[in-house]
C-alpha cells in the first residue's frame, strides 16, 4: 500500500516557497529542496493534512488551498495544492527543515537552489521537480 502525502506549491509574486529538508538518514529525500506538507494522518483529507502540516512546519494558516493535481507512483500518492502566500519570509516560523526560501521558475528549472542558511546549493527533490514540470507543461508565467 502506498503512502499519501499533501504538498503546497505556495506562490508569492512569481516565486515559490521551498523547504530545505533535513540531512537525516532515513527520511524521504534528505538534504534536498522540497515543498511544505507531509503525510496524511488516518481519517484526514489531503487538504486537512496540508493545513495541519503548514501549521506544524512554518506556523502558517493558508487561506485558499486549491487542489492542483495528483501524482502517483508505487511508493506514494502525492496530492499537490496551489496557494498564494502574502506574508514575508521572516514572518514564517521554520519548525521543520534546515531552510526556506522563495525561488523563481527560472531558478527551479536549473535543478538546484541556493540555501542562504547553509550557504550552499542543494538539488530539488523529485516531488518538487514534478511540480516544476507541471508548471512548465501549463505554460505558467508570473
Amino acid at each position: 500500500m502506498s503512502v499519501e502525502v499533501a504538498l503546497a506549491m505556495a506562490e508569492q509574486q512569481g516565486r515559490w516557497l521551498l523547504q530545505l529538508r533535513d540531512d537525516i538518514e532515513g527520511i524521504v529525500y534528505p538534504g534536498t529542496w522540497g515543498l511544505f506538507g507531509g503525510h496524511l494522518d488516518p481519517g484526514e483529507t489531503p487538504e486537512q493534512a496540508l493545513r495541519r502540516e503548514l501549521r506544524e512546519e512554518i506556523r502558517w494558516e493558508a487561506q485558499d488551498l486549491a487542489f492542483w493535481f495528483l501524482h502517483r507512483n508505487p511508493q506514494r500518492d502525492a496530492h499537490f495544492f496551489r496557494t498564494t502566500i502574502t506574508l514575508p519570509l521572516d514572518a514564517l516560523d521554520l519548525r521543520e527543515g534546515q531552510d526556506l526560501t522563495l525561488a523563481s521558475l527560472e531558478e527551479l528549472r536549473t535543478g538546484s537552489i541556493w540555501s542562504p542558511r547553509r550557504r550552499e546549493t542543494r538539488p530539488l527533490a523529485p516531488s518538487l521537480q514534478r511540480a516544476v514540470e507541471k508548471l512548465v507543461e501549463e505554460g505558467w508565467v508570473p
